[in-house]
């Protein structure tokens, strides 16, 4: 690993004590998102817990920035500010959250077969699904969420009309949809991506994968889409009107045999970066495919997968997680930023 040039110099390393669920920043203050159901705020030794799900793990995490919503194994959905002040948006009595979505105030989660939606003014709204969602993604403009599910993919105003269905055979994991909201694309039990262009329903399919994809982040620009699942970071071309029919992804950050497992594109630059089952973060430029290193793997790599990563808005920052309870934050120097 000698030969990438490096930035571990540049990150504070920090001990939870616990698997990260997620990350996000609040503000300025990074917030670790932790199994045992606590939240820890802030960088240093000591940090700062506030309990957002006692006696209870965190299953899902979602951040807008101004707060980060949490979803629990106690059927709790619970959003904490940057105080860490902490309000329960629901109590699904018990049932596993299984997703969750934000999108200007509004928040979308589900529990079992059912999706459940409070918008901005606090309305709620609820849908019926196929089979439990495990993906759900709000569209960048308006009122709109999509939905994976056993089978495809449903598009639902909760405001309005009835939900639209958008079929294929399968298994379908997690969801996003383009900044443009053109495509909505989800992961597959079957180590694959399937595709459709909203506006006609063309399908796309992304094959190739050793794994599941668990994680993606789409460029600023939108014209890319990073995903885990590989040996490398894979990332979609979807500039053109097809999207990324007829076109090769390009790969990052290649290590033979070791399964990148998060993803996350730099907030104002075409850098991502990149978290490895062993440990290793690296960021990648991907113009020119250079690489540059910001977390050795982990001495122990048992339990040592980065389970998350989160940017800062201004992208001078980088937190990162992982499963054995190791994380820390980056620094970007001034050049890099």
């Amino acid at each position: 690993m000698t030969d990438y040039p490096t930035l571990t110099s540049n990150v504070e390393t920090i001990a939870l004590g616990e698997a990260a669920a997620g990350a996000a920043f609040l503000g300025d203050t990074p917030v670790f998102a932790l199994a045992d159901g606590q939240l820890r705020f802030g960088d240093g030794a000591e940090g700062r817990r506030v309990p957002a799900h006692p006696d209870a793990s965190i299953l899902v995490v979602a951040s807008d920035g101004r707060r980060i919503v949490t979803g629990g194994d106690d059927g709790r959905v619970v959003a904490t500010d940057e105080t860490g002040a902490c309000e329960t948006i629901a109590d699904e009595k018990g049932k596993w959250i299984d997703a969750l979505a934000l999108h200007e105030g509004a928040i979308a989660w589900s529990a079992g077969r059912w999706v459940r939606t409070r918008s901005a003014k606090g309305e709620e709204k609820s849908l019926d699904i196929p089979s439990t969602s495990r993906g759900l993604a709000f569209f960048p403009k308006g009122y709109r969420l999509a939905i994976a599910h056993y089978n495809g993919a449903t598009l639902w105003f909760p405001n309005a009309g009835k939900p639209e269905l958008l079929s294929w055979n399968g298994s379908h994991l997690d969801t996003t949809i383009s900044p443009d909201g053109r495509f909505l694309v989800t992961s597959m039990q079957e180590n694959t991506l399937h595709g459709w262009r909203v506006a006609d329903g063309k399908h796309m399919r992304m094959a190739g994968y050793p794994g599941k994809t668990r994680s993606f982040s789409w460029s600023h620009d939108g014209k890319w889409l990073a995903t885990s699942g590989a040996d490398a970071c894979i990332i979609w071309p979807f500039s053109g009107k097809d999207g990324p029919m007829g076109q090769a992804p390009r790969e990052c950050g290649v290590r033979v045999n070791v399964p990148v497992t998060r993803v996350a594109f730099h907030p104002g630059a075409l850098v991502v970066a990149i978290g490895y089952e062993d440990g290793l973060v690296m960021l990648a430029r991907i113009s020119d495919g250079s690489e540059i290193l910001v977390r050795r793997m982990a001495e122990d790599s048992k339990n040592a997968r980065i389970s998350a990563l989160a940017w800062d808005a201004r992208g001078a920052r980088l937190a990162f997680g992982a499963e054995n309870g190791d994380a820390g934050v980056l620094t970007l120097p001034k050049s890099h930023g």
